[in-house]
C-alpha cells in the first residue's frame, strides 16, 4: 500500500462538474492498493497517517497530528501510485490490486481512519476526478507499507 500524504489548508474533489467532497485544514491522502496488500496494511497505514506528527506547534516544530489539530482527511484512490515507469515509456500497473480488492481495502482504510477519530471524506472510487488542494508548507510525504 502506498500513500502520498499532503498537509493542506483546504481540498476538494469534483466528478463530472459536481463537487462531491470538500475539507478544510488537514490532509489529502492519495492511496494506491497493491496486489499483495491485506488488512494489516490497512491498519498500519490508517494508524500511521492519523498519528503522523506533521502539523507545527507554536515553535514551528512538527509536533501535532491531524487528530491533535482537529483536522480532516480527504482520501482519493489512485492506482497510478503503483505504476512502474522503469522500463519503456508506458507505465506498467502489474502490481496494482484488481478493482474489487482495491475498492474493498480502500473502503476499509477510510473506515479505519474514521474509527481512529479522524473526520474523513472521499473521492469516488474508479471515477475520473479533479482534485484541488492548497498544500500547506508545502508538506508532502510518501508512505509505503513495503518500505
Amino acid at each position: 500500500m502506498r500513500a502520498v500524504v499532503q498537509r493542506v489548508r483546504s481540498a476538494s474533489v469534483r466528478v463530472a462538474d459536481e463537487e462531491i467532497a470538500r475539507t478544510g485544514r488537514g490532509l489529502v491522502v492519495l492511496l494506491g492498493i497493491a496486489q499483495d496488500d491485506e488488512a494489516a496494511d490497512v491498519n498500519y497505514m490508517a494508524e500511521k497517517i492519523s498519528n503522523l506528527r506533521i502539523f507545527e506547534d507554536e515553535a514551528g516544530k512538527m509536533n501535532f497530528s491531524v487528530l491533535d489539530v482537529g483536522g480532516e482527511v480527504l482520501v482519493v484512490s489512485q492506482f497510478t501510485l503503483l505504476g512502474d515507469c522503469r522500463k519503456g515509456r508506458r507505465p506498467s500497473f502489474d502490481k496494482a490490486a484488481d478493482p474489487d480488492k482495491a475498492e474493498r481495502l480502500y473502503n476499509d482504510f477510510v473506515e479505519m481512519l474514521k474509527a481512529c477519530g479522524v473526520p474523513t471524506q472521499t473521492g469516488r472510487f474508479q471515477a475520473k476526478m479533479v482534485v484541488a488542494l492548497e498544500n500547506d508548507g508545502p508538506v508532502t510525504f510518501v508512505l509505503d507499507t513495503r518500505s
